[in-house]
């Protein structure tokens, strides 16, 4: 009678063994999996960054390329309104 019990006790043991490999299999795949998409989600926002770097220095270059002219354009709409105003009729 305890050979038997001691017979199902080591098939139980035996499936709970197996169970528990597979178990850790599929959470090993799954993490895996994750981690993978996680190194693609991040490889896509260093490409993103990197394009609003470029597109960041090219509008500071145009803005540094135009600020001078404003600047300029200003001292001229200056002296015309200082020309044109009715004051100075």
């Amino acid at each position: 009678m305890t050979q038997l019990y001691v017979q199902r006790f080591d098939g139980m043991a035996l499936v709970l063994s197996g169970i528990g490999t597979v178990c850790w299999a599929v959470c090993f795949w799954w993490m895996h999996r994750i981690s993978s998409r996680q190194d693609a989600l991040l490889q896509e926002l260093r490409e993103v960054t990197t394009r609003i770097e470029k597109l960041s220095q090219a509008e500071h270059d145009l803005i540094s390329e135009v600020h001078p002219q404003v600047g300029e354009i200003k001292e001229h709409v200056q002296d015309v309104r200082q020309v044109v105003s009715p004051k100075n009729n």
